[in-house]
């Protein structure tokens, strides 16, 4: 027949076991939610990459786009699949999960064993603890980290947009400066040719050398322009493929000779503010964070006064006697620390937490409409240049070439123009560019990526008090 005792200990099991075992992994690890939050504010979504036939999969994917003249959409998909980076940050999903997963589970009992031995006796002590607090507070520390991995998947998402918001403006400014060193190239050539027609005129005497080395000089500062802007346009192409990814055979990337056109109209900025306020990841980050820190400074004051109770079943059996049977229950006293440290700390990363989230909404504000206005003000400069200032130039290069066939002015004075018009075609490239940067950063603003602040964030959340 089984004792009392044991049967209570067989049921005190049972429960531990039942407790203590319902939290398992997923089957996504929490990639397919950051995906959904990636996809709703970039149009595209993300996976990450495991050695195999995912690796393999990736690899296909890659190969596939770069196979093709880029887009700036295609340069986004290729940094979401392949930046090693943003596949470290998926990493940390696995980690957030793994504490979720343990915080669901009971500590492992502890087992003791002694033995004493005298002249006629032997005397052996057996005792299994178990972590009782552990066990009663698993549901709060539970929740707890479930709050934890739903900040990480946040976290994830936010790199993952920010990364996609990167790439777009590299992606940008890397056309725009290879479209700058082809037109040097032009004008390189021009002056080229302006040099050499100076030189000749000189020497048949009909040039003043005064003239001619200025044509000549001209000639060499456009020869210096174009080694600049070709530097240039390697920076901007590595600075894409750093975020993309790729190195090796993938590095010969095509880009379009020119930008995009811009729009027939801009955005409406009137709900920019309300749609931040939805949809930015660092105010969803920074609420969720002081949800948890909540949670945590509830646990804190649950445990203040017990901090460690253990309780477990102990046999004691001597040399000629019967065994004894019974239980022994550990419990910290607090004599010297009562727990008020703790209250202090928790509390004190509670309200650090809730005026973090009212400066995080007050700076997304701000730069959502600081953002509204670098995107209206470079929509119309481009537009201007476009539709005002490059026209007007032409219009006096075709005047300056009616007049040159009418043998009104000589040549120079027509190649003089040329070169005036230089100065205008790059800074409408500079202004077509900037737009397209300055939507990027509106889009980013919406979104929130939070940049620095998102980071200061991070390691606030991993000081939050851990509870027991």
């Amino acid at each position: 027949m089984i004792s009392p005792t044991r049967v209570r200990l067989i049921a005190l099991g049972a429960s531990v076991l039942f407790l203590a075992g319902c939290t398992t992994f997923s089957k996504d690890g929490g990639l397919e939610a950051v995906s959904a939050m990636t996809n709703a504010r970039t149009g595209q979504s993300v996976q990450f990459s495991k050695p195999g036939a995912d690796a393999t999969a990736v690899e296909r994917s890659v190969a596939q786009l770069l196979g093709k003249q880029l887009t700036a959409d295609s340069a986004v998909q290729l940094a979401l699949l392949n930046n090693k980076g943003l596949q470290a940050s998926f990493a940390q999903l696995g980690i957030a999960e793994a504490d979720l997963v343990q915080a669901g589970w009971m500590s492992n009992p502890s087992f003791s064993f002694g033995r004493m031995s005298g002249a006629h006796a032997v005397e052996i002590e057996r005792a299994v603890m178990f972590d009782i607090l552990g066990l009663l507070t698993i549901p709060v520390r539970s929740k707890i980290e479930g709050r934890r991995f739903d900040l990480a998947k946040l976290q994830a998402a936010s790199d993952a947009v920010k990364l996609a918001a990167d790439t777009r403006k590299a992606y940008f400014n890397a056309v725009a400066a290879q479209q700058t060193a082809l037109y040097s190239a032009q004008v390189r050539a021009s002056a080229e040719a302006s040099a050499e027609l100076a030189r000749r005129m000189a020497q048949a005497g009909n040039f003043s050398k005064l003239t001619q080395a200025r044509e000549q000089a001209f000639y060499a500062d456009t020869t210096a322009q174009l080694a600049r802007s070709r530097h240039n346009a390697t920076v901007a192409r590595e600075q894409l493929l750093r975020l993309m990814g790729v190195w090796g055979e993938h590095t010969a990337i095509m880009l379009p000779d020119r930008l995009p056109d811009l729009p027939a109209a801009p955005a409406n900025g009137d709900n920019a503010e309300a749609l931040a306020m939805e949809q930015r990841l660092d105010i969803q980050l920074a609420k969720g964070e002081a949800a948890m820190t909540a949670s945590a400074l509830g646990l804190s004051k649950a445990t203040r006064f017990i901090n460690v109770l253990e309780a477990g079943y102990m046999n004691t059996s001597k040399s000629g006697e019967p065994r004894e049977n019974g239980y022994e229950i550990e419990l910290q006293l607090p004599l010297f620390d009562w727990g008020g440290s703790r209250i202090a700390k928790a509390e004190g990363l509670y309200m650090q937490s809730v005026h973090r989230t009212a400066d995080a909404a007050i700076r997304a504000r701000s730069q959502v409409r600081e953002a509204y206005s670098a995107y209206r003000t470079s929509y119309d400069l481009a537009r201007h240049y476009r539709d005002e200032i490059v026209p007007l130039r032409k219009k006096i290069s075709d005047e300056m070439l009616l007049r040159y066939n009418g043998m009104l002015i000589g040549v120079f004075e027509l190649l003089a123009d040329a070169r005036d018009q230089v100065g205008s075609v790059n800074a409408s490239i500079e202004a077509q560019r900037d737009y397209w940067i300055a939507e990027t950063d509106l889009h980013a603003a919406i979104n929130g990526t939070g940049g620095a602040a998102m980071q200061l964030r991070a390691e606030a959340s991993a000081e939050a008090p851990q509870g027991h």
